[in-house]
């Protein structure tokens, strides 16, 4: 007999609709994740839970927008260290850290490292929703920033070791003669190097690439 109430069940069998925003749960408690669950079907977002921070580790990522909602204390790997993990190679999956008993140091040290909201247990249903929310709006941006920089970060990825370095040195100003000396290197050998990195980067000018390292985020 159906009661007219929704379960996780019933809402896990509807159908999301592609390229919906995926929120990850890492808790080791099961009525927390099922409760969150529960809220994220609810507001129409795809959950993931995991009971630890290795299970969500061994996860594939997906290239959609999404947030972690992170209990600070976990069996194995405790919230902030695993923010530590993959604030590089997760950068565009803002965290939502959730803790029973937080203090003071604990929230500064988790905002200072990026997270966008730290939520002591009992929380608002309101409060997380509008966390969430918020935290998603800010996957997509950097989602669609990595997108447009796609092309830029490509041509990087071909320039070797020593271009690496002639293209830092080149976008601070530097004259070849001054590159050569910085990297011990004669200056016929900086040129070779310059001329393969600009056609690399396919960069016309000096202002181009300058833009170019902008838009990778490297300064000049």
């Amino acid at each position: 007999m159906h009661t007219g109430i929704a379960t996780n069940q019933d809402l896990r069998s509807c159908r999301m609709p592609d390229g919906a925003p995926i929120v990850y749960v890492v808790d080791d408690d099961i009525s927390i994740r099922e409760s969150l669950e529960f809220l994220i079907l609810t507001a129409g977002w795809v959950p993931r839970l995991f009971a630890s921070a290795q299970e969500f580790l061994a996860h594939p990522r997906a290239a959609l927008p999404s947030c972690l909602i992170l209990d600070v204390s976990l069996p194995d790997l405790d919230g902030l260290e695993l923010q530590k993990r993959i604030t590089i190679d997760r950068a565009v999956m803002p965290i939502i850290f959730i803790t029973g008993h937080a203090d003071i140091p604990m929230s500064v040290r988790a905002m200072k490292a990026g997270a966008v909201e730290f939520l002591t247990k009992p929380y608002g249903e309101e409060v997380l929703l509008n966390a969430i929310t918020s935290a998603i709006q800010r996957s997509r941006s950097a989602l669609g920033e990595m997108e447009a920089t796609r092309p830029f970060r490509d041509c990087y990825e071909t320039l070797s070791r020593r271009e690496r370095e002639v293209m830092r040195l080149v976008i601070t100003g530097l004259m070849n003669k001054q590159i050569a000396a910085e990297l011990g290197i004669s200056q016929i050998t900086v040129k070779a190097h310059r001329g393969r990195m600009m056609r690399k980067m396919k960069a016309r000018s000096l202002a181009e690439l300058v833009k170019i390292a902008s838009h990778l985020g490297q300064g000049g």
